[in-house]
């Protein structure tokens, strides 16, 4: 696969769009995607080890890198759980990855979602946003086939931007497809 066409549309056209917008007087000040984080919490994982395994697998393939496990921090009775038992799988993205994965996520799986109508449009009040996913079916990289247990993860993009209404018009342009509940 080539380099990500994101990256080059972001410098051509998004940067551009988004400095004139906002009437930065430096392209420096343009917010940009710094990473984008796929975190995926395995509640399970304390009855069974192999499901960490499994689900490092599946985000090593959605995201063409290494997932690690999160381990837990302290003991927990209620929940069975004990300081530095394995309890979820993460991977930070950056760079060409991230920008193939952001291309790979707007264009192929958010479609495949069922009854899509959009994400929502809340970010956390410093321009970055956190889309939440149900199945990991709706990656083409996973056989659905080969799946025991339906999983879901949470996807955050990280953006330079110092407020939501910049993150939004930055991932807005990226191709993320909100609802339109805020002003276009």
């Amino acid at each position: 696969m080539d380099t990500a066409q994101l990256k080059k549309v972001y410098k051509e056209t998004i940067a551009p769009a988004l400095q004139k917008q906002f009437n930065y007087s430096s392209s420096m000040q343009v917010p940009v995607l710094k990473k984008i984080v796929i975190n995926q919490g395995l509640g399970d994982a304390t009855q069974d080890k192999k499901i960490v395994d499994v689900a490092i697998n599946e985000i090593s393939a959605i995201t063409g890198q290494k997932a690690v496990a999160t381990y837990s921090k302290k003991d927990i009775a209620n929940f069975k759980l004990r300081k530095k038992m394995p309890i979820g799988v993460m991977v930070t993205l950056r760079g060409e990855r991230m920008y193939e994965f952001l291309e790979k996520l707007i264009r192929v799986s958010l479609p495949r979602i069922r009854d899509f109508k959009g994400i929502a449009t809340r970010l956390d009040g410093r321009g970055n946003y956190t889309l939440g996913i149900t199945e990991q079916i709706i990656f083409p990289e996973i056989n659905i086939d080969e799946i025991d247990r339906i999983q879901g993860m949470n996807i955050t993009f990280v953006t330079s931007a110092q407020t939501d209404e910049e993150g939004y018009a930055l991932l807005k342009a990226f191709g993320l497809p909100f609802k339109n509940a805020k002003n276009d």
